[in-house]
This record gives structure tokens, C-alpha cells and sequence, in this order.
């Protein structure tokens, strides 16, 4: 099947704030702007890869304390616990909430993982401008955009095992360094699949910048 011409090669610009598909001028410097709304108009997002490569190191290397960390202490009359994200799945699964246990191991460990995985590999095989699986990886992108309308679902399984222990009222929850990790983590990744641009999966080593 013969390559299907990308839209800088139709002399096209996308705009990134309103979707208006502009013709770009043939003396265009990098300084055109969308005749609809007046952003700035770019053939791909300016340092993309700088960004994306920083804030998802940035993201990981929080995601490991925030594994690592406590993230809550529940106090009672006789007994004080510190449970990180890991203990308090496996409470929840020996307590005979399988269910809960399975949605906070996705929400919590998984999910993230999968953000790592797939945008690093969108930023390695775009950076080598291979032609390999272009539909795939930009199908992936789409997934982690999905993903990350959901991103805020982390944060909520953690405030959803602080009120189960609420039941009791004897019981008191203090948050734990391990939450603030999280957060930053879950704020990260999604700044770092913003700053991907997905046309450069179609950036081949014999295409223009």
C-alpha cells in the first residue's frame, strides 16, 4: 500500500486550538497564525520530545515513592497502621473485597505503568522517524488520551480506602507522603501526553521536518 501524503507535504497546518486546517504560506518563517482565533499555527508542537522526555522521568520518578510510601495512617483504640498502595490491596483482598482490591491494583499500579510503556515507546520510535506501525503506535496515542480522562480515578481510589476505615468511628485517617507523590505522578503523565506530538509518528527519515 503506497504512503498516503501527510499534511505538511500538502502544505497544511492544523490549528491546535480551534481544528481549523490552514494553507500554510509558501514564505512561512514559524510565525503564521490561525486566521480564526490567532493562535500560533506549527507543523509540530515546538520541543516536543524535550518536553515529553522530561515530564515523563519527572513522572516516573515520583511514581516510585509513591509506591514505595505510606499513603495513609489509620489510627484506632489499640492500633496504628501505615498502608501503602500495595498492603492496602492486599487488605482489601483478604478481606474478601476481591472486587475493590482488582479496581485499585488497575487504577493504581497498572494504569501508570501503561502510560510509561506506551508513551516511551511512542517517543523512542518517533525520534528513530521508522515507518514501523504508524497506525498502531497512533491508535496507542489515542488510548493513552482515553486513559487520561480517567487519570483523576487514582487519586480517587486513594481517598475511597481512606473512607472505608470511616465506618468506624473509633477510627482516624491522616494522609501520608505517599498521596502527594501520587498526585504529582498522575499530573505528570498527563502534561506528558499533552506535550507528545502524535503527527510525528508520521515523521519518516525520508519526510521533511
Amino acid at each position: 500500500m503506497p504512503a498516503l501524503p501527510r499534511a505538511a507535504d500538502l502544505g497544511l497546518i492544523g490549528c491546535h486550538v480551534c481544528r481549523l486546517v490552514c494553507r500554510e504560506a509558501p514564505d512561512d518563517d514559524g510565525g503564521m497564525e490561525c486566521p480564526r482565533c490567532g493562535s500560533a499555527l506549527h507543523r509540530r508542537k515546538p520541543a516536543s520530545y524535550t518536553r515529553t522526555w522530561a515530564l515523563l522521568l519527572a513522572a516516573f520518578m515520583m511514581y516510585v515513592p509513591a509506591n514505595l510510601l505510606p499513603i495513609m495512617r489509620t489510627a484506632s483504640l489499640n492500633d496504628v497502621d501505615d498502608n501503602t498502595i500495595l498492603s492496602g490491596v492486599k487488605e482489601l483482598w483478604v478481606n474478601g473485597s476481591g472486587d475493590l482490591a482488582v479496581i485499585v491494583f488497575v487504577a493504581s499500579i497498572m494504569v501508570p505503568m501503561l502510560k510509561f510503556l506506551v508513551l516511551g515507546t511512542l517517543l523512542i520510535s518517533s525520534q528513530r522517524r521508522t515507518d514501523w506501525a504508524q497506525l498502531q503506535r497512533a491508535k496507542l496515542y489515542r488510548l493513552v488520551e482515553f486513559i487520561g480522562y480517567w487519570s483523576m480515578l487514582d487519586v480517587f481510589v486513594v481517598a475511597l480506602l481512606s473512607a472505608l476505615v470511616r465506618f468506624n468511628v473509633l477510627s482516624r485517617v491522616e494522609p501520608l507522603p505517599g498521596v502527594i507523590f501520587f498526585g504529582l505522578t498522575v499530573v505528570l503523565t498527563m502534561l506528558a501526553s499533552m506535550s507528545f506530538d502524535p503527527r510525528l509518528i508520521w515523521d519518516s527519515r525520508d519526510s521533511d521536518d
